[in-house]
């Protein structure tokens, strides 16, 4: 029987296929960093369903935001209540710099083209400003920071703010609007910046406090390779395959929580190539295969699916399949991409 978070995850991916996105099947693979990959010409989405939004703690969403990098990928969370309190529909919640939103929202963004303007923040809802509009309006009245803070009932400090992009409250905008009789609200694209960060600058303290920057900006940038590359598993067969791709010259990134154990990039005849690896038995390529071929058609990569047992199958479900053994034999990075080649069948 299938549960509400499950409907969820179905209710999301029809959306998604309604405005245009080639969207990867719901997959049983637990526990898992997302749910969801669709891909709308050259947007890329990584989609993660949470009943409670409190779910999504720290390590979460760093998994979210270095899949996000890796891909070069947009990353939504669609949610439905924080607590107690459902979220509201038009207004974009961050939680550790990735943006968050009902299915309501999520609707009204992609299939009647009505993206939110509203964004949660310490302190509560705000308005991003558009600024450079506001200064060209005050400009064009002849009036001074003082004169539109005194119609705003903010200081000169803070208009300033808003005329470089700040983020302001619902009620001090619709006084602004009122008096210029223009709009200065700047709608939110969620699909316009790779890691989802928040308002272009901080809330001005008047109006509440800024995303700390642990969820924007300073976290949102790139973690070295050196990092990422190679962590022990702690598994023998895994470790032992990523130090082997990684002599022959692949760029390897374990992944945690994922249907594929490493992202794997390179440069095999000279163009930038990513494969989705898997390790483990015959049995476990057979368990996710049709997930990676699935990531890997909608992500427009490749899949392979290293086993340390022998096995006579070349692929599972279109994804190659490669022994431990034909990986020792493999010194070439160019080499071992060709027989991924030779063996996909999607």
């Amino acid at each position: 029987m299938e549960g509400n978070r499950d409907r969820s995850v179905s209710s999301a991916r029809a959306i998604l296929e309604k405005a245009g996105f080639y969207v990867t099947d719901t997959h049983s693979v637990r526990p898992t960093s997302f749910d969801l990959m669709a891909r709308r010409d050259a947007t890329l989405v990584i989609v993660k369903v949470l009943k409670n939004i409190d779910a999504l703690d720290a390590q979460e969403a760093e998994r979210l935001r270095e899949l996000s990098r890796l891909f070069g990928a947009q990353v939504l969370v669609v949610g439905q209540a924080s607590g107690a309190t459902d979220l509201e529909s038009g207004v974009v919640y961050y939680r550790y710099g990735v943006p968050i939103l009902t299915e309501a929202s999520l609707e009204e963004y992609l299939l009647e083209g009505v993206p939110p303007f509203l964004f949660s923040s310490p302190g509560g809802i705000f308005v991003r400003v558009d600024g450079d509009r506001l200064r060209t309006l005050r400009e064009a009245h002849n009036l001074s920071l003082g004169a539109l803070a005194s119609v705003a009932g903010v200081s000169r400090r803070t208009i300033q703010l808003y005329e470089g992009g700040g983020g302001a409250e619902v009620d001090v905008v619709e006084r602004l609007e009122r008096f210029l009789e223009e709009p200065i609200a700047e709608a939110i694209d969620l699909l316009s910046a790779l890691t989802g960060i928040p308002p272009r600058k901080a809330v001005p303290e008047e109006v509440g406090p800024a995303p700390p920057p642990a969820e924007t900006e300073e976290k949102a940038a790139p973690l070295s390779s050196a990092a990422r590359r190679l962590a022990r598993t702690g598994d023998p067969l895994r470790d032992g395959v990523f130090r082997q791709l990684d002599a022959m010259g692949w760029e390897v990134h374990v992944t945690i929580r994922s249907p594929f154990d490493a992202f794997t990039r390179g440069t095999p005849g000279g163009a930038e190539e990513f494969v989705l690896t898997g390790v483990g038995t015959l049995r476990s390529a057979q368990h996710r295969a049709e997930v990676l071929s699935g990531l890997a058609r909608v992500a427009e990569g490749h899949a392979v699916f290293v086993v340390g047992d022998a096995a006579r199958r070349k692929d599972v479900e279109g994804v190659p399949v490669v022994t431990t053994q034909e990986l020792r034999r493999t010194r070439a990075r160019d080499e071992f991409f060709e027989l991924i080649e030779e063996r996909e069948s999607w």
